[in-house]
């Protein structure tokens, strides 16, 4: 069994004359990682690959991430931001064997929509399916499990095992 799990970045800052990579996490953000980091923590103690966009919000996610699971290890992956959905199932197609558990660290709009491409397979949480398909707000955690290799993972392939959000652990739940 093969573990995917997507990890939307957490709310970041507009500040004026500040292009959108280079947007920081604002204050609500940099809260609410550390708890759903805890909850990840339960679910997966460790990965074998991290990925995480290259984005400076996503880059501080990871950060606020590591303040719990401080053994994480990340691999930058520019291609993450600004992503396509269909990019970004390449990217877990190309997934090496050898990981049977994978964080990806991204963006909406490519991260909600790719977890509802996969999510479908039956024996999954419908009540957590019912709740992604509103919208993944950020900080948001989804967590997948797939039978198979990462090559074959294709449409409705995944079981949807959790739905995370900062609203459900005391935080907030922000677009």
């Amino acid at each position: 069994m093969r573990h995917l799990f997507l990890l939307r970045h957490g709310k970041s800052a507009w500040p004026e004359g500040i292009a959108d990579h280079d947007r920081p996490l604002a204050p609500r953000g940099e809260s609410a990682v550390p708890l759903v980091g805890a909850r990840l923590k339960t679910i997966q103690p460790r990965f074998d690959r991290v990925l995480v966009s290259d984005a400076r919000r996503t880059r501080e996610t990871f950060a606020r991430l590591r303040t719990v699971m401080p053994d994480l290890e990340p691999l930058i992956e520019p291609s993450i931001y600004e992503a396509t959905p269909a990019r970004l199932f390449r990217l877990v197609q190309d997934l090496p064997d050898e990981a049977s558990a994978v964080l990806m660290v991204g963006h909406n709009p490519g991260f909600h929509a790719l977890a509802l491409y996969l999510a479908g397979l039956p024996g999954g949480d419908d009540d957590a399916y019912r709740r992604l398909e509103r919208k993944l707000p950020t900080a948001g955690l989804v967590h997948l499990a797939l039978q198979g290799d990462w090559g074959g993972i294709d449409q409705a392939s995944c079981q949807l095992r959790h739905f995370i959000t900062p609203a459900m652990l005391g935080g907030i739940d922000e677009d």
